[in-house]
């Protein structure tokens, strides 16, 4: 059967993919290789303290996404929103098959995934897609 959903997690650290049907499931986890950097201001520091946009953890999640039918992004903070705009501007057919935009802190995956299918098979219900 076609994985015709994914739900992407992310914040500036990790993410996690998951390609699924709603009796099947594919989970890739992309790490951000240089975690360790401060993601917030410190007083008397130059600069917004926030971590720049990184292209290569970027292409890292859309090369796993590369099948992705309908997607939900979702994260705890504003990760989740710049990764939308990287895709809005340098991936616009993926963009394109967005359904939403959603905040979730830290779920396992198994509750991520859950929410993902909880999700999107409304989606699917409002559409008359059968997942």
């Amino acid at each position: 059967m076609t994985l015709r959903h994914t739900v992407v997690w992310l914040d500036h650290q990790d993410a996690t993919i998951i390609d699924f049907s709603f009796d099947a499931q594919h989970a890739l986890h992309v790490h951000h290789d240089t975690a360790d950097r401060k993601l917030h201001h410190k007083v008397n520091t130059i600069g917004s303290g926030r971590t720049a946009e990184d292209p290569e953890y970027y292409r890292q999640i859309v090369v796993a996404m590369k099948d992705a039918h309908d997607v939900l992004i979702a994260g705890p903070g504003i990760a989740k929103l710049a990764f939308h705009k990287h895709l809005i501007k340098h991936e616009p057919a993926l963009a394109r098959k967005v359904i939403a935009v959603e905040t979730i802190n830290h779920p396992s995956e198994g509750q991520l995934l859950e929410y993902a299918r909880k999700y999107l098979k409304a989606v699917d219900n409002m559409v008359g897609h059968n997942g």
